[in-house]
């Protein structure tokens, strides 16, 4: 599925277009673009410009007016872009219609984040579920994109399945995905023997948006080596331990990041990783407290809970990276009970918003591990005694 041989051996410069509308306000979209020069980032791209429009809607040619892209074409020129990424999904047509106008490489927020997710698959199941999800990409968007396709050097948005096979059509996309689904049910299968394998132990999942700090707080955990990076999507397999606090044992896995405006193939294809959520009996919901807008993160990751019917699970929201938030927020002048007091109304808060539910942390400082380990320790051990009243050497 990933071509290794055509790989960017260097970073691509980009520019970046968003669109202000009446579902999105000014701040939203800075934010969103905020993230997309993230994703960029994590893909092997520097962002040199950003590109806004305010529109009642999108254009439906060329998703930003006439003006606006011609003044995109002549910048792009000028600094020889080399990919120009849009924040909102884009349709075939578009796609085709817009790189006839700049004459450059141009993809949209889905083919990016399927890029990345190409080049993070590592097992047999996430190449499939990634390789599914790129066709699944495609074949709406048939008629518009071959040529965007057949495009050759390489680079951030050409890792797709079609690039040696232009002669793909709606049927033998078709049957690919045919194929694909067919392929991942068997390993789905394999996964489900797995998990009913792991006998009577309590399951852990750790949840959160992507970026969050999940994966150092399963290292820190279950002290075990998971790849952990400060980029997007840094692990798409999930990542299972058991592991022992005191003389109670569990099982703890570490699962795929979620984001704003994930493609909805993507989720689809994914839902054999996000069975982890799915059968876990406590949730670790994972927050960067320090985040400008962790609240919102928050709301991607309960409603994508929701879509998963997990959301109701006991969960422990861990605020994670209380270091950065600290930093952030207060002044070096500022006076220690004035500090205090400003993170006794932000625990007050959330144990109020959590039902005494949460824990604040800094991973990277190790600092309040002791009661994070706690906290799961006696969800555990509660957890336990509802399922297994008879087993005591479970909770003691």
């Amino acid at each position: 599925m990933i071509d290794k041989s055509k790989q960017i051996q260097q970073e691509e410069t980009a520019v970046l277009v968003g669109l202000v509308s009446k579902e999105q306000t000014e701040t939203q979209v800075q934010e969103y673009m905020d993230e997309l020069a993230f994703l960029a980032e994590t893909a092997g791209a520097v962002t040199v410009k950003r590109f806004t429009q305010k529109m009642q809607h999108p254009d439906s040619r060329t998703f930003v007016g006439k003006g606006k892209l011609e003044e995109i074409a002549k910048y792009v020129k000028e600094k020889e872009i080399r990919v120009v990424i849009f924040d909102d999904e884009l349709t075939g047509a578009q796609i085709n219609n817009i790189e006839k106008e700049i004459g450059a490489k141009t993809i949209d927020r889905s083919d990016l984040i399927l890029d990345i997710f190409a080049r993070r698959a590592k097992t047999a199941q996430a190449k499939a579920q990634v390789e599914l999800a790129q066709y699944q990409y495609i074949l709406p968007r048939l008629r518009g994109m071959w040529k965007h396709l057949e495009r050759l050097g390489g680079g951030i948005g050409t890792r797709g399945p079609g690039e040696s096979e232009i002669e793909t059509d709606r049927r033998i996309v078709r049957d690919k995905i045919s194929l694909l689904r067919k392929r991942l049910l068997e390993i789905d299968k394999q996964a489900f023997t797995q998990r009913k394998d792991r006998g009577e132990f309590i399951r852990v999942a750790l949840v959160g948006y992507t970026n969050v700090g999940k994966s150092t707080i399963m290292n820190l955990l279950s002290k075990r080596d998971v790849f952990a990076e400060n980029k997007l999507f840094a692990t798409l397999d999930t990542t299972t331990s058991k592991v022992v606090f005191e003389t109670t044992p569990f099982l703890l896995s570490d699962t795929v990041g979620f984001i704003r405006k994930l493609p909805h193939h993507l989720v689809e294809s994914f839902k054999s990783t996000l069975d982890e959520v799915r059968e876990a009996d406590i949730l670790l919901h994972v927050v960067d407290i320090s985040h400008v807008n962790y609240e919102e993160q928050i709301g991607v990751v309960n409603k994508t809970l929701q879509e998963l019917n997990a959301f109701e699970k006991p969960t422990l929201t861990i605020f994670n990276k209380m270091d950065l938030y600290e930093k952030h927020t207060f002044d070096e002048w500022l006076e220690p009970e004035t500090k205090q007091d400003i993170l006794n109304d932000l625990y007050e808060r959330w144990q109020h918003e959590t039902g005494n539910n949460a824990v604040f942390v800094s991973a990277v400082e190790k600092r309040n591990l002791e009661q994070l380990r706690a906290s799961i320790l006696e969800k555990v051990r509660e957890m336990y005694r509802k399922r297994y009243p008879y087993k005591s050497e479970f909770f003691y």
